[in-house]
């Protein structure tokens, strides 16, 4: 076989998972309830957020937050700084990718 399969939890409460983490990329999936968040960080490589279930609130440079959703991909560049939570009833699921793999970012 020539593909590798990477499998991911199905789960209504906060969880934070590395799925892949290769020499091309690295992939996080996460969930996250009713008034949680990530902390705040600063992306460490290109990262783009697949939304797959609920709304995500994120401020990005300290700039009000914005509102996404069900269906909605975002490109965030490098080194921008980045606070995520989900302000709602219903769970915010979403995949991370980060491209390349940050460990072969430069500073």
């Amino acid at each position: 076989m020539l593909e590798k399969k990477y499998d991911y939890s199905s789960v209504d409460e906060k969880l934070i998972e590395r799925i892949v983490n290769d020499d091309n990329v690295e992939i996080n999936h996460m969930v996250l309830t009713k008034d949680t968040g990530l902390p705040v960080h600063y992306s460490n490589s290109n990262v783009y957020m697949i939304i797959v279930r609920g709304s995500m609130s994120i401020s990005l440079n300290d700039c009000p937050a914005a509102e996404y959703g069900k269906g909605n991909i975002l490109s965030i560049p490098f080194k921008t700084k980045m606070n995520v939570t989900n302000k709602y009833d219903e769970v915010l699921e979403f995949f991370v990718v980060k491209a390349p793999n940050p460990k072969d970012m430069k500073d």
